[in-house]
């Protein structure tokens, strides 16, 4: 039995907000525009049914997100995730590169960036593999139901 304060389950908790924010916040801004545009973008890439495709992600996102921030059914939750970011890489990212700020031109007001590459698409599933693999983190659902068990 590992004890509370052990330091191994704080590691990643870090890494859990910030990817759970992350995931949040992408959902809550595609749901805020309406996943009416996100479908076009996934039409112009070839998504079959992409009406429903964009509310199936922004609703992956949304909750996904939310289970990550609170640490809720994590393993389970991250297979999803990871693989809305690979169809991502290779749909929409992979085309521009690896890198996620591509620095196309210098304006009076500063940088021009153009489209991101997928490299923040690798560091999301990094993440969701090591949260997946790791098992509960401090201050998560996940934790406190296995305590209870």
């Amino acid at each position: 039995m590992i004890s509370p304060f052990d330091r191994r389950r704080w590691t990643l908790l870090p890494l859990r907000l910030a990817a759970g924010a992350g995931f949040l916040i992408h959902g809550l801004a595609k749901y805020q525009r309406g996943p009416e545009k996100f479908a076009k973008l996934l039409q112009f890439v070839g998504t079959p049914f992409p009406l429903p495709t964009a509310w199936m992600v922004t609703l992956l996102e949304i909750g996904g997100g939310l289970a990550l921030i609170t640490g809720a059914f994590v393993s389970l939750v991250a297979l999803p995730l990871i693989v809305a970011m690979v169809v991502a890489t290779f749909t929409v990212n992979g085309r521009y590169g690896f890198s996620a700020v591509n620095t196309i031109g210098l304006t009076l007001k500063g940088p021009l960036f153009g489209p991101p590459g997928y490299e923040i698409n690798l560091v999301y599933i990094a993440a969701l593999i090591a949260l997946a693999l790791s098992g509960p983190t401090a201050l998560s659902v996940d934790d406190w139901w296995s305590r209870r068990r």
